[in-house]
């Protein structure tokens, strides 16, 4: 009779076991699921940025539709900022792939410390001044805030470019936007331009 209960226990715990198991691995599909169900609405979501059209220093529109098939780094910049030297690898990461299907698109913004007090017309000739920058330049914008310019909502919010939440922290943070049009990485403002990872990236 002892035998027989042991008998029993060992296949009840047996049982369980397997049961375990399986409800492991069906939570572990169910998960599985779960994930590929939020990416496929995060897709459904993705807005492109294809779709604004904004005024360059010189006040001549600038449509991003154009721009189809590039890939794009967008960067807010400013003139006063100790980070302004960045100018310098901008260009020099735009000579070097400008005929690789790259772009760089510059934004410059007085968000940070009031770091970019002029005016379109005096920002444009500091940079071709000091930095002989010859990638698209835009008027200046607001990167955050309660006037944050569309492009930078797209740009920062999750619900728009399915990808993340962010937050434009200081002068020139990079956002790297894919030949689809969507953000496909965020680059920290110290992070210089000629960096491994966005060269990588473009070459990728």
């Amino acid at each position: 009779m002892k035998k027989l209960a042991i008998i029993v226990l060992v296949l009840t715990q047996v049982s369980c076991k397997e049961t375990n198991k399986d409800t492991k691995a069906n939570s572990s599909e169910i998960d599985t699921i779960a994930n590929q169900s939020a990416m496929v609405v995060n897709q459904e979501n993705m807005e492109d940025i294809y779709q604004f059209k904004v005024k360059t220093l010189t006040e001549d529109d600038f449509d991003f539709s154009t721009l189809k098939g590039k890939k794009i780094l967008v960067v807010n910049t400013a003139s006063k900022c100790g980070l302004t030297p960045q100018y310098e690898q901008l260009q020099q990461l735009y000579d070097t792939y400008k005929d690789k299907n790259f772009v760089i698109v510059g934004f410059p913004a007085n968000n940070f410390g009031k770091q970019e007090p002029g005016t379109n017309t005096e920002i444009a000739e500091f940079c071709q001044q000091n930095y002989g920058v010859s990638f698209p330049m835009m008027s200046k914008i607001s990167v955050k805030g309660d006037d944050k310019h569309p492009l930078y909502q797209f740009l920062t919010e999750k619900a728009k470019n399915g990808l993340e939440d962010s937050e434009v922290s200081w002068n020139f943070q990079k956002y790297l936007i894919d030949e689809s049009g969507h953000v496909a990485k965020v680059i920290d403002p110290k992070t210089l331009p000629t960096d491994d990872v966005i060269v990588n990236w473009i070459k990728g």
